[in-house]
């Protein structure tokens, strides 16, 4: 008796411990909510456990402190984010956008339309259709990092880079496929001297380049855009990116994202070649499950 009673406590264990919890995780909970009426005030935080930086589609404008709600039709781009409120809101954001046709700098403009049936989102992993652009983004983070695919169409495919306002930075390295930047944007609370400092790169050649700033008008918000096709460097109130790329249907574009509150160098090591080839071969093969480890905890 007393063997059979432990071997049945044995198999209830191992069958607990084996199952995924992960899949019944909801990230979009709590996102039903505005100023006017906190049904959660949360947003898909798309991180690691304990990540330094956490991902989020925005369906708001640059500086929203309710950056994602559920009632919103429309993406203005994929920011990473350190947002512990809508409350307190946000520092050291920026954000990436991919667009087709033409390049569009204006994140109004620039926004696509979205349903939530062509959505995911896990801890681990968001995916959504952009219908405006034909154009599939997902994206998987690590502690420090993050990787990007686009799914193309057949165009002329551009990706946007915007380091958002109040004093921000960056260049455009194209023998590197390479943009490295950094953003000041917070909303107070941070030392004199805060930079979140950023690097992106490309698995295909640029085709395209160009920059973009805004300085800031009497009133104090951000003036007109400028885009500079040449100049691969600016320093400005706002400034941004755009690479672009001739892309067949089903192309796949990947980018691998880092950041650093220390230093350019610093970011970058974050980005670290073996942990960029594991997350690259994995991306094409089982994207949903990279992560979910982490989350499940000790097997």
């Amino acid at each position: 008796m007393r063997r059979t009673l432990f071997a049945l406590i044995l198999i209830i264990a191992v069958g607990t411990r084996a199952q995924d919890y992960v899949q019944y995780v909801n990230p979009l909970m709590g996102t039903q909510s505005s100023f006017e009426l906190s049904a959660g005030n949360t947003y898909p935080a798309i991180a690691r456990p304990w990540g330094m930086n956490f991902w989020t589609p925005r369906t708001n404008k640059m500086g929203d402190g309710w950056q994602y709600t559920y009632t919103s039709n429309r993406i203005y781009g994929f920011e990473q984010t350190h947002q512990p409120s809508p409350w307190i809101n946000d520092y050291g954001q920026f954000s990436l956008m991919p667009v087709t046709g033409r390049p569009i700098m204006d994140e109004a403009k620039r926004a696509s339309w979205f349903s939530h049936k062509a959505e995911a989102a896990r801890p681990h992993y968001y995916s959504v259709y952009l219908a405006d652009y034909d154009v599939q983004v997902e994206l998987t983070p690590t502690e420090r990092a993050a990787m990007f695919r686009f799914t193309f169409p057949e165009a002329q495919s551009y990706v946007v880079v915007d380091a958002y306002d109040s004093g921000s930075h960056i260049e455009i390295i194209p023998e590197e496929n390479k943009i490295v930047g950094y953003t000041t944007r917070n909303s107070g609370g941070v030392p004199d001297n805060f930079r979140n400092y950023f690097v992106i790169i490309f698995d295909k050649p640029f085709e395209y380049v160009a920059t973009f700033d805004a300085k800031r008008s009497e009133d104090g918000e951000t003036s007109q855009i400028t885009l500079r096709e040449d100049s691969l460097c600016l320093t400005a109130h706002r400034t941004g990116a755009v690479v672009g790329f001739s892309t067949t249907r089903g192309e796949a574009v990947h980018a691998r994202v880092a950041s650093s509150f220390i230093s350019p160098e610093q970011a970058l090591r974050n980005l670290s070649p073996s942990w960029a080839r594991s997350v690259s071969r994995r991306l094409s093969s089982r994207v949903a499950r990279l992560g979910t480890p982490f989350w499940a905890g000790p097997r």
